[in-house]
């Protein structure tokens, strides 16, 4: 909401400030597709847009929302790697693109009528401004609902978990899943995948070079 100018975001504490909220699951293979093939069907340009790159950037809501089309693009030409400053952390994390999400990033930003400089995912009643945290979790809350899942246990930290859960799963690599989140201390990484501290140790240990 904006009030005087001012994002009411920004003067009031986040709802779960303070609170401990369970872990929020990742998505599967088939949820994915499920989502995809909603927003596809209903001509949801922007959501598929999002929903794609959220899932291969795995970006905190704060860095995806405040990202700008010069941030993923050359020009006309969407990169195949983009690398931005975490807010919270203020280090670089890169991140691919895949086709698809290329695709589906051209068509929104060719629809929307988007220059280099303009916020990918603008709010519309209000010029050069990105959608809040807020409006995004309750975007995402309307993705998982679609395909029959609760919004107790899923919401946006899911999709950041998605993808690196799906890597770990097949690849056991931990310290590359560590740097695909960006994050700086290993037991952030075990956190968010939920898996145990002895084993996310010894398979650290195995993958040192």
């Amino acid at each position: 909401m904006i009030e005087n100018g001012i994002d009411a975001e920004h003067l009031n504490p986040p709802w779960n400030k303070g609170k401990l909220l369970g872990q929020k699951r990742p998505l599967k293979f088939k949820e994915i597709w499920g989502i995809r093939i909603r927003l596809e069907l209903s001509g949801k340009t922007r959501d598929l847009a999002m929903f794609n790159l959220t899932i291969d950037s795995k970006l905190r809501g704060c860095d995806l929302m405040n990202l700008k089309v010069k941030d993923i693009s050359h020009g006309t030409m969407i990169q195949s790697r983009a690398i931005i400053i975490q807010k919270k952390t203020s280090k670089p994390v890169q991140f691919e693109i895949t086709e698809e999400t290329r695709k589906s990033l051209r068509d929104w930003i060719g629809q929307k009528r988007l220059i280099s400089n303009d916020f990918l995912f603008p709010i519309r009643v209000v010029p050069n401004r990105p959608l809040t945290t807020r409006q995004y979790a309750r975007i995402v809350d309307q993705w998982v609902t679609s395909v029959g899942l609760d919004v107790c246990d899923y919401g946006t930290h899911t999709m950041r978990r998605t993808k690196p859960t799906l890597i770990y799963r097949r690849t056991h690599d931990l310290r590359a899943v560590q740097l695909l989140l960006g994050h700086s201390k290993l037991d952030s990484t075990v956190r968010y995948l939920g898996v145990e501290l002895d084993d996310a140790l010894a398979l650290a240990e195995q993958t040192d070079v």
